[in-house]
């Protein structure tokens, strides 16, 4: 790792550069990946007050709490020392907004789960993952490069979704671009801790936080089996519980990390 953080500053733009258009080209490349049909299908076995999948329902308040979480720190006196430039901490506003809004939209979803109402889930999701890519790449680059891209992040993220919507209204559904997004938040942030050196401390927990997130999609492609062998909970629940606790411990990151000092 430290060999890679000592090549040129080009050399290092040139890797990330690199991995975002080979995961593009590769999008591009690939045939088109459409939305399972029983994608809205879900395992969750309770039902509460004639509402089914009541625990995929109710597990977004821990969306909810760890959104208003994050917006309650940074908005303490507290929050000013985990940032050197106070303009850094505007990606993660974003995010905990956003969490927000998922935990707002992933309920409305799973109340009448539909394609049309699977963009008030996605779209926000999208626009968290892009900030905190957003967030990182202020951190580890620039905080001026990070704030130059961050407008196009927040718009390609939702702009992944509106195109998913748009394809599947007209029976070419095509999830690449959001895929895309996907893994553009969990392949260019470990890059970006590889490449260059931390100006806090923390690495591990963003790669804590990175896994978390993995084993949340994990849990959502294993939705079924997990219902089936555990008896108790589905793995769409346990995705948002483990995509939660990612968000949780980005906010754990920043009340304890510290400036990195030079030299060390």
């Amino acid at each position: 790792m430290r060999a890679c953080r000592q090549a040129r500053p080009a050399a290092r733009v040139a890797a990330v550069w690199l991995l975002v258009a080979a995961m593009a080209t590769a999008a591009w490349l690939l045939p088109r990946i459409a939305q399972p049909p029983q994608y809205h299908r879900y395992a969750d076995p309770y039902v509460c007050f004639g509402t089914p999948h009541c625990l995929d329902i109710g597990s977004n308040l821990l969306f909810l709490l760890a959104g208003a979480a994050g917006l309650r720190y940074l908005g303490t006196t507290a929050a000013s020392r985990a940032f050197i430039a106070p303009a850094e901490a505007w990606p993660f506003r974003l995010l905990f907004l956003a969490v927000f809004l998922v935990g707002l939209g992933s309920a409305y979803y799973h109340l009448a789960p539909d394609n049309q109402r699977l963009v008030w889930d996605r779209a926000p999701l999208a626009f968290a993952l892009m900030s905190w890519l957003g967030a990182n790449l202020c951190e580890r680059v620039s905080l001026k490069a990070g704030l130059r891209l961050l407008p196009l992040l927040l718009i390609a993220g939702p702009a992944s979704v509106a195109y998913w919507a748009w394809s599947e209204a007209r029976g070419i559904g095509d999830l690449r671009p959001y895929l895309l997004v996907q893994a553009s938040a969990m392949l260019v942030v470990p890059l970006l801790l590889c490449l260059y050196a931390p100006r806090y401390t923390g690495d591990r927990d963003v790669l804590a936080i990175t896994g978390c997130y993995v084993l949340a999609l994990a849990c959502d492609v294993l939705d079924h089996q997990i219902a089936a062998l555990t008896g108790l909970v589905s793995g769409h629940t346990l995705k948002h519980v483990f995509a939660a606790l990612a968000v949780y411990g980005v906010l754990l990151r920043l009340k304890r990390r510290r400036i990195v000092e030079e030299g060390t």
